[in-house]
C-alpha cells in the first residue's frame, strides 16, 4: 500500500476555487485550461448548459492527454428558468442580487470525469435562499469583497453567506465550484486511492 500511486489527473480549468477544492483531496493533480466555446444553444435548460460544459471541458483536455484522467466542470446559476452568469463588475454585481433578493436560485454544479472519450458526467443542484435586503447592504457587501468572477454575485464561502436564508445540498462544495463528495465516489470508481498520505499536491 506504501508504494501506491494515483493515475495521473488533470484539472480541466484556471478556476482558483476549484483548484483549491481539489487540492483539498490530497492527490496530485495538474491543471490545464480548455479551449471551450460557452455560449448556451437556443432553448438549451441551465442544467443541460452545464452538463454540456462540464463534458466538453474534459473532452478538450481528454483529447490531448488521452491516458490521464481529466476533471471537468461548469455552473450555471437558474433564477426562474433563465441563466445568471459571472457579472464582471459592481453595476451588474449589484443589478443580480436586486434580482435575485428574496429569491430561490439554483445552481447546478456539473461534474465529468473522463479518459480517452470515455467519462461519467453527473449534476449536483444547489438550492440558495436569498435575503431581501436593502441596497446599501448590496452595495457593501460588494465593495467590500468584489465577488464580480462568481456567478450570482456572492461568496457563500466568505462574507456573502451573509446574504442568504439557506443552502439545500447533498454536496456542500458544490457551490463553490467542484462537488466533492461526487468526485471522491468517482475518484475512487477509476482506481484513486483517497485519502493516500504518501502523496502530495503540487
Amino acid at each position: 500500500m506504501s508504494n501506491f500511486k494515483n493515475p495521473r489527473l488533470i484539472l480541466a480549468s484556471t478556476s482558483v476555487y476549484r483548484k483549491e477544492l481539489l487540492g483539498r483531496l490530497g492527490i496530485p493533480f495538474e491543471v490545464v485550461s480548455p479551449k471551450v466555446d460557452e455560449t448556451p444553444l437556443a432553448g438549451e435548460t441551465t442544467q443541460t448548459l452545464a452538463l454540456r460544459l462540464a463534458k466538453a471541458k474534459a473532452a478538450a483536455v481528454a483529447s490531448l492527454n488521452p491516458e490521464a484522467w481529466v476533471i471537468g466542470s461548469d455552473q450555471v446559476a437558474d433564477l426562474c428558468g433563465a441563466a445568471i452568469g459571472k457579472p464582471g463588475n459592481f453595476e451588474r454585481a449589484l443589478a443580480q442580487l436586486q434580482l435575485m433578493r428574496g429569491s430561490i436560485v439554483t445552481f447546478h454544479t456539473a461534474l465529468c470525469l473522463m479518459r480517452g472519450d470515455i467519462g461519467t458526467t453527473v449534476c449536483i443542484p444547489t438550492e440558495v435562499k436569498f435575503r431581501n435586503l436593502k441596497d446599501d447592504v448590496l452595495e457593501a457587501y460588494l465593495h467590500a469583497e468584489e465577488p464580480y468572477d462568481c456567478a450570482g454575485s456572492a461568496k457563500s464561502e466568505a462574507m456573502g453567506i451573509s446574504l442568504l436564508e439557506y443552502i439545500r445540498s447533498d454536496d456542500p462544495t458544490a457551490l463553490i465550484g467542484l462537488p466533492l463528495i461526487a468526485l471522491s465516489g468517482l475518484l475512487r470508481d477509476a482506481g484513486f486511492l483517497i485519502p493516500n498520505s504518501k502523496e502530495r499536491t503540487e
